[in-house]
């Protein structure tokens, strides 16, 4: 049993990670939490091997992007792609029209790069894996890790979706009264 309880925490200590990176690596909320269940039962039928291994985190996010890429060539035709965000579970009385707009702004400018990036920046950033962490899962050198990274974050930085949300563009309450006084 053991077994079991070791693998039940590492369900609750994991299970937001692995949703929210699936939804960062372009899966709607409900496609997501499919993809890290899916991820889990592959852990729970692997977990000696998943508890054994030197990095759990690079290696469970391995499984997490294969299962991705299974799930996108196994599509059934039936399903359609959703612009309409998941609705938040938070208190009703909360306005979260600028966490929609900033979501949805965040979403646009990471489709806009390759999805070899995408998945750069979100494990290193949005998942908080290291950079050799992030090499593990993909695969790849570390040395390209930190090239693309420093590509996409050029390219995020330029990106006209994330314009509004520099602190420049930021709305200064001063300039509202201006108009009103000529």
């Amino acid at each position: 049993m053991d077994h079991d309880a070791d693998y039940a925490a590492y369900v609750r200590e994991s299970w937001s990670t692995l949703v929210r990176s699936a939804v960062f690596l372009g899966c709607s909320l409900h496609e997501a939490e499919d993809l890290a269940q899916t991820t889990l039962v592959r852990c729970y039928t692997a977990w000696p091997t998943v508890a054994a291994a030197d990095n759990r985190a690079a290696y469970v996010y391995r499984m997490l992007l294969n299962c991705l890429r299974d799930s996108k060539r196994r599509r059934w035709w039936g399903e359609r792609p959703s612009e309409r965000l998941p609705e938040s579970r938070t208190s009703a009385t909360r306005d979260v029209t600028a966490d929609v707009d900033t979501a949805d702004a965040v979403h646009r400018a990471l489709a806009g790069l390759t999805k070899i990036n995408r998945d750069v920046v979100v494990l290193r950033y949005f998942t908080g894996l290291s950079e050799q962490q992030t090499a593990e899962v993909l695969d790849i050198p570390t040395g390209t890790v930190k090239s693309r990274l420093s590509r996409s974050l050029a390219q995020l930085a330029a990106d006209d979706h994330l314009a509004e949300l520099r602190p420049e563009h930021a709305p200064d309450p001063s300039d509202s009264t201006e108009g009103a006084t000529s």
